[in-house]
């Protein structure tokens, strides 16, 4: 490979894609636009849950165990029932995920120290979402039995830490997530473009004409976008530590050098999906289909890996933003260093690789 050729074309690389304003706004403004709409839009903490109190006790006990409700910052009342049969129609129409029936024994039954019942009646449309409101009823109801009741000595005293995302908000596991998820779509849909824009606009007959290789083809048309997506990486590092309070505790030196090896991986998947279907139409969707659902879907952004089917997790081994994900969860949240991440690095390498060696044997520097 001759430096001089490759860098040559790297610099055409760079002046063409600076005169072509559509994929500039994809290289910078489309990563921080997903990072910030994402960051906020995607949360799995469950707040502010709409609840209807149907009190029909209406003592100070009943209301005491209203306002813990209203206090605990889980539920927001949004309705007082009068009559049971409000009850229904209220569900139906979704004006509330949890109703709190308290009957009209409740205090009498508290105060004599016998069995008081309560009833919850939950809005199972969205099954997760009702079993996170049932979790909490339960914790709060219980915590007022305890505050009303003769104090007792636990059988046994657990204390609980989390370590790592102390505060358990999900933007500080989402956010690092993302950056892998964006960096896999907008890299692969950059270098989509790249081949089969020369073919469209005709001036692949110049390029076969010079006497570059198809190696320095490659790797000349992979620096521009391999340096906008280190760019990327960064703004989008940034916005999620400033936006989003987001921890970073790791080397900044190794995650440059894991999202190198992550990205050129990427671009030669696009650089091969672009020689292979010459067209900057089929090269997007392609693109598309290739990174963005099996990102999305089966990287461990969302969905645990632990928890698919079989078949799914054997199929995750494939999918290079696994290791990503990995990656940038490590170092921004829990600061690790290679001694942790070398099985991630290593299959990153290896993807990169093959994405390399596929563009190379798709690329052909020829005219059919």
């Amino acid at each position: 490979m001759n430096l001089r050729r490759t860098m040559a074309l790297a610099r055409k690389e760079a002046l063409q894609l600076r005169r072509d304003s559509r994929s500039l706004a994809l290289a910078f403004l489309l990563p921080v636009f997903l990072i910030v709409f994402f960051g906020y839009a995607i949360s799995f903490d469950v707040r502010n849950l709409e609840l209807a109190v149907l009190d029909q006790d209406r003592s100070s006990a009943s209301r005491a165990l209203v306002s813990a409700f209203e206090s605990s910052g889980y539920f927001t009342i949004v309705e007082r029932l009068e009559r049971y049969g409000d009850v229904e129609p209220l569900l139906e129409r979704g004006g509330a995920r949890l109703v709190l029936a308290v009957p009209p024994d409740f205090s009498a039954r508290l105060g004599g120290g016998r069995t008081a019942s309560l009833q919850m009646l939950l809005d199972g449309g969205d099954a997760n979402t009702a079993t996170i409101a049932q979790n909490y009823a339960e914790v709060i109801v219980n915590r007022f039995a305890l505050s009303r009741g003769p104090t007792r000595a636990a059988a046994v005293d657990v204390r609980t830490r989390v370590w790592f995302n102390e505060t358990l908000e999900s933007r500080n596991m989402i956010v690092p997530g993302l950056v892998a998820v964006i960096m896999s779509i907008i890299a692969a849909m950059l270098t989509a473009l790249t081949i089969a824009r020369e073919w469209e606009r005709g001036t692949m007959e110049q390029l076969v004409a010079t006497p570059v290789r198809r190696s320095e083809v490659i790797v000349g048309k992979l620096i521009p976008y391999a340096a906008i997506g280190a760019l990327d990486v960064a703004i989008a590092a940034v916005a999620g530590i400033v936006l989003f309070d987001v921890p970073f505790r790791g080397s900044v030196a190794l995650l440059a050098a894991l999202t190198l090896l992550f990205l050129f991986g990427a671009l030669g998947l696009g650089v091969f999906i672009s020689a292979a279907v010459k067209s900057q139409v089929l090269a997007t969707q392609a693109a598309i289909m290739a990174t963005y659902l099996p990102a999305l879907l089966l990287s461990g952004f969302i969905f645990s890996i632990s928890a698919m089917p079989l078949v799914l997790r054997v199929l995750t081994h494939v999918v290079p933003a696994r290791y990503y994900v990995t990656v940038t969860k490590g170092i921004f949240l829990k600061g690790v260093g290679m001694s942790v991440l070398w099985p991630d690095a290593l299959a990153m390498l290896l993807f990169a690789s093959v994405g390399l060696g596929l563009a190379y044997r798709a690329f052909h520097k020829e005219i059919a």
